[in-house]
């Protein structure tokens, strides 16, 4: 392999390490290839989808149980925590009905 070659493979490694990426090389089953090529696609989105799919491979891997807190934590990340948020409503008594 050439020197140009060698210093665009390290350029292209560096970038993907900027972008918090790394290359690596699994063995597995031909037939799992695509399998694993789109898990590792949708892993590097790094989104919600991603967070999910994260945990539920771990999950399923280990074998531990889930988490709690998984509803608290999402509340902590609204983007309305800390708004100042009027919420109460008007009482009313309802309506009067004939039976």
């Amino acid at each position: 392999m050439g020197g140009s070659q060698k210093r665009a493979i390290q350029n292209y490694r560096t970038r993907l390490g900027e972008r918090g990426l790394a290359r690596f090389e699994v063995l597995g089953r031909d037939a799992d290839r695509d399998l694993i090529r789109s898990l590792a696609r949708r892993l590097a989105e790094d989104g919600p989808e991603a967070s999910r799919l994260r945990a539920f491979v771990s999950q399923t891997i280990t074998g531990e149980p889930p988490k709690t807190g998984g509803i608290l934590a999402a509340l902590r990340r609204s983007p309305l925590v800390g708004a100042d948020l009027d919420l109460q409503r008007p009482r009313e008594e309802g309506r009067n009905v004939t039976i």
